[in-house]
């Protein structure tokens, strides 16, 4: 089966994630990486976009292109779970999140990608939300740059 596990990354000069009124995560230079796990999702996902992520690159070189990576500028990444990212608005105007995955089920592969992630980067450098939580997410998006990211289709 096909899995779609779905990140949106936002290139920021800095960014952060407030639970009722406290900074539980923030970081300088780097990405912002909104999560979303899908029912079908299992850890070849996982490892999938982190190699993926870590190797974009979307940060600018001295000539102003976009040639180096995340590890490149040595920057850090803010990982926060984002259940939305697989809404279905196809039928009327409330959305469903029918595909997105429960929590006994979202959370492991939400772990495991952030291990992944502190594996590659070094615990220093990444930033988390808290599963589930209502936060306030803040950020400057540099550039703007904004990609979105599927497993499914592997782009």
């Amino acid at each position: 089966m096909l899995t779609s596990m779905r990140v949106i990354l936002q290139r920021v000069s800095e960014a952060s994630v407030e639970i009722d009124g406290q900074i539980v995560g923030e970081i300088g230079t780097g990405l912002m990486i909104l999560l979303g796990i899908e029912t079908a999702d299992d850890e070849s996902d996982v490892a999938w976009l982190m190699r993926k992520i870590v190797s974009m690159r979307l940060f600018e070189d001295e000539a102003g292109k976009m040639n180096l990576s995340l590890q490149d500028v040595n920057g850090s990444a803010l990982v926060v779970s984002q259940f939305t990212l697989h809404a279905q608005v196809k039928k009327g105007t409330r959305p469903s999140f029918i595909k997105a995955a429960r929590p006994e089920q979202a959370i492991p592969l939400y772990e495991s990608f952030i291990e992944a992630m502190k594996n590659e980067l070094g615990e220093q450098r990444l930033a988390t939300g808290t599963f589930g939580a209502m936060m306030k997410v803040s950020l400057v998006n540099d550039g703007p740059v904004t990609i979105s990211v599927d497993s499914r289709r592997r782009e």
